[in-house]
């Protein structure tokens, strides 16, 4: 049997920008996707026993499907070779949080394990990478960096020849966290291809919004270099502002921001592709987090207690 893991993800800063080559940071979470993996005698089995919205697994089967096929020909192994497959791990299936790209590690390196490959991290990483085209179309890469790497990190693609650069950032000490679910299954492929085609049709206005999500991107990661999360939440803040310029948001996005800032949260904007999915706000020190997570469970939505820049094991 093979047994891995892969990281959940919160993006801080760039989603949907980094698609377009401008630079992001994402933070790994201390939640993960766990994954079991043993051959079998006829066709691939998935048993998904992870919790979340409801739905989340039904609507993304057939993505998950394609993944799995996709993995295993960019490992070098035939798409039907039969196997069975567990997911599980304390990771919720929100969408925004990279559980698509965790679980895709995990099933990678499980593999890995289960058929003796001795694949490394970076290996995991691209084959995760072409795992991630079923869900997104057109990935970043950033999530399944995140989820192989783990910690906080710096992500830049080059448009033009795909390569990426990815450095480590160093924070003085770890920030609690909440992200909010708005229990809607978000559908990253098309919120990626929506942006692309409004950007193509109004590229004055967009390359305004880019530029600045890039300056807002540097300075954020000063701000986490320096330790000062008062200048990271009013730079979250304004990324929220250009996510909903993009069009990008919801008004179950925005209403869980509007509550984490009332409840005190120091900035909040949505993460990951949009459209529901869920929301991030910085919530330094347990009884602030616990505050503003209280605050949206009281609204009637999930939340995720956790700390930017989980670090691999």
């Amino acid at each position: 049997m093979g047994k891995s893991s892969g990281y959940g993800k919160v993006i801080i800063f760039g989603e949907h920008f980094v698609v377009h080559g401008v630079p992001g940071i994402v933070s790994a979470t201390d939640a993960k996707t766990d994954a079991e993996v043993n051959k079998a005698a006829t066709g691939i089995v998935i048993n998904d026993e992870r919790t979340g919205s409801k739905g989340y697994a039904e609507e993304k089967k057939q993505q998950q499907i394609e993944s799995i096929q996709r993995m295993l020909r960019a490992i070098g192994l035939p798409a039907d070779t039969p196997m069975s497959i567990w997911i599980g791990g304390n990771l919720p299936g929100f969408s925004g949080l990279g559980a698509s790209a965790a679980s895709s590690v995990a099933i990678a390196r499980a593999i890995s394990e289960e058929f003796g490959m001795g694949l490394s991290d970076e290996r995991v990483n691209k084959v995760a990478y072409e795992a991630e085209k079923a869900y997104a179309g057109n990935p970043s890469g950033i999530d399944n960096t995140a989820a192989t790497y783990g910690g906080l990190l710096w992500f830049r693609k080059n448009e033009q020849d795909g390569t990426e650069i990815v450095e480590k950032i160093t924070m003085k000490e770890p920030a609690e966290i909440i992200i909010g679910s708005t229990g809607k299954v978000a559908n990253t492929k098309a919120m990626v291809e929506g942006v692309a085609e409004r950007k193509k049709q109004n590229p004055a206005r967009y390359n305004l919004l880019f530029k600045r999500a890039e300056e807002i991107a540097l300075e954020g990661r000063k701000a986490l270099e320096a330790g000062d999360l008062k200048k990271l939440g009013e730079l979250m803040d304004e990324n929220h502002t250009l996510l909903q310029g993009i069009e990008v948001s919801s008004k179950e996005l925005d209403l869980l921001v509007d509550v984490a800032r009332k409840q005190g949260a120091w900035g909040a904007k949505l993460t990951g592709g949009g459209g529901g999915g869920c929301m991030t706000a910085l919530t330094p020190g347990k009884e602030l987090q616990e505050k503003v997570a209280l605050a949206i469970e009281k609204a009637g939505f999930q939340v995720l207690r956790t700390k930017i820049g989980a670090k691999k094991a």
